[in-house]
């Protein structure tokens, strides 16, 4: 056997313990070493989103504070139009406003209003007033409630669109949200943003949301600062947002304002986007000296990152691949184990028959010596010595060409007696009777069998039945068992039989060697109407021949 293929075999026997773990446990640790990358990759990208995160919500924190300023400055400016005036007509409002509109001051907003402060006893006289100087149908609304001591009713708000003019005349002291807002702006006295509000503009849309920023105006009177009024702006929530998103970058993030606190009734504003969440993040802005809750999240398309989905895809081909290649290679061992396991028993029988052959040759040399020394004894002369050799050694050689045509497995008994008795079977077949089953016998007893047929059938046709036309030679055989079989020569019409008066070779050979080989003895009469002999022949298990009979099922080296 090749040393190095046994050497490369032996080392890949440990694949054969588990045939199906090793491409698997492949898959398994490509898929480990793929899912590792991917959460790694993940990892660094949410860092890169949470440092962009940070500097979108900067932005946009800015961007929110920075449009609550510029309102502020028009407040202000608004506010000191009132306090330097002791009554600002109409016309000088809206002139006042109609150029803070044209300059794009107001962007984000309903509009910029003023509203009186008075007290509730006043509201009829002021309705009067404005009716006569300002507005026809001017109407403070709501009606005061039962200890309402103050109203602010809105007197002015431009640009005076038909959502704008349903809020003329509301008394915006009359809500509680409002009043905390005017009176924290007159606490203050700076501007101050309402909390969550639904503005007068939108009471047909129920889910509009708003807020209010409001600036206090002030006057003297007897040395004592009091209240004048407010001038204000109001706003829908989305679109002050929308105007913000003008003054930083449109990031793909989404923007959530909350009034105060984080939780759903006091959300303010929501811009939305479609996708998955990916990282959020929450702080406390202030916008006109009230407290905002801003959300800033980033979005994705996927649940993973490009590189992420590419690193997950070839990672799962790799392992893949591996595993395929693993299996390849557990297929391969396990043929190479076939081959080893083959070579091994095509070893083992060849060590076998080696052992069988130089046994069988020893054995044959052996019966090749007695049958030569002996025969040279009971030989007169050169010519006979020659005659009776060669016919006893090719009975030997017949028998060994019908084992050798059976691969040394075993041979028909049938076949045996044919073979030795072919000679004289060629025109006296009819002297010639054979019968009994078929059994068939291990080499060495073939051979000696076929030794004592050759001297039975070479003696019949020197001095017995085969000598002349009216002999006949009967052999049957019959198993006695399942391990025996009886083999019975009855000779008949021959010349009359005479006991020899000395032992030949012939019959030492019978008598002596055959006995001893098949391990029985030889009954040989000698009987005035024919010679007869019986040999028990052992039949041999087929168990005691598999190797040889396996031999023939393997490949050929």
């Amino acid at each position: 056997m090749d040393k190095a293929l046994l050497a490369r075999v032996q080392k890949q026997a440990w694949f054969h313990k588990y045939p199906r773990g090793w491409p698997l446990m492949l898959l398994v640790i490509t898929l480990v070493a793929t899912a590792l990358a991917v959460m790694a990759i993940e990892r660094a990208e949410d860092q890169r989103e949470q440092l962009e995160l940070d500097r979108n919500f900067t932005e946009i924190a800015s961007g929110l504070q920075r449009r609550a300023a510029e309102h502020t400055a028009v407040l202000r400016a608004g506010a000191s139009l009132f306090a330097t005036s002791d009554a600002v007509t109409k016309e000088e409002f809206t002139e006042f406003a109609s150029d803070l509109i044209e300059a794009d001051y107001q962007s984000g907003s309903l509009g910029l209003g003023w509203a009186e402060w008075l007290d509730v006893d006043a509201v009829p006289n002021f309705e009067a007033a404005v009716r006569e100087a300002e507005e026809a149908h001017f109407v403070v609304h709501p009606l005061p409630q039962p200890g309402q001591f103050v109203s602010v009713p809105i007197m002015y708000l431009e640009p005076l669109s038909a959502p704008n003019r349903k809020a003329i005349g509301y008394d915006m002291y009359s809500e509680s949200v409002r009043r905390a807002a005017m009176d924290r702006a007159i606490q203050l006295g700076r501007p101050v943003a309402s909390g969550k509000v639904h503005l007068v503009q939108d009471l047909d849309d129920p889910g509009a949301v708003g807020f209010l920023i409001y600036m206090p105006v002030f006057k003297e009177a007897g040395g004592r600062r009091l209240i004048k009024g407010f001038v204000y702006s109001p706003f829908r929530a989305g679109e002050f947002l929308d105007s913000a998103a003008e003054l930083f970058r449109n990031r793909p993030v989404e923007i959530a304002i909350y009034d105060g606190k984080e939780e759903p009734e006091h959300l303010l504003a929501w811009r939305k986007l479609s996708g998955h969440d990916n990282l959020s993040m929450a702080r406390r802005i202030t916008v006109g000296d009230r407290d905002w809750i801003l959300r800033v999240s980033s979005k994705k398309e996927t649940v993973l990152s490009p590189v992420a989905l590419a690193t997950l895809f070839f990672g799962a081909i790799l392992g893949l691949l591996l595993m395929v290649v693993g299996m390849l290679i557990i297929n391969r061992a396990a043929e190479d184990r076939k081959v080893l396991e083959w070579l091994s028993r095509q070893s083992a029988i060849r060590d076998s028959l080696t052992r069988e052959l130089n046994h069988r040759v020893k054995n044959t040399l052996a019966n090749v010596l007695s049958i030569v020394s002996l025969t040279r004894r009971r030989s007169k002369d050169i010519d006979e010595f020659a005659e009776s050799l060669t016919g006893r050694i090719r009975a030997l050689s017949a028998t060994h060409d019908l084992l050798s045509q059976s691969n040394w497995t075993d041979a028909l008994l049938g076949e045996v007696i044919r073979n030795e008795l072919a000679p004289y079977l060629q025109d006296t077949e009819k002297h010639v009777e054979l019968s009994g089953p078929e059994v068939r016998l291990a080499p060495n007893d073939a051979m000696s069998l076929g030794l004592a047929i050759h001297e039975l059938a070479t003696n019949a046709a020197k001095y017995g039945a085969l000598s002349n036309d009216a002999g006949r030679i009967a052999i049957e055989w019959q198993m006695l068992s399942p391990d025996l079989v009886e083999v019975y020569w009855r000779e008949s019409g021959g010349p009359p039989v005479v006991p020899p008066s000395r032992r030949g070779f012939g019959r030492d050979l019978i008598e002596k060697i055959v006995a001893h080989e098949l391990g029985s003895q030889v009954d040989l009469q000698f009987n005035p109407a024919g010679v007869e002999c019986k040999l028990k022949v052992p039949v041999r298990k087929s168990l005691t021949f598999s190797l040889r009979k396996g031999d023939r099922k393997e490949p050929a080296d």
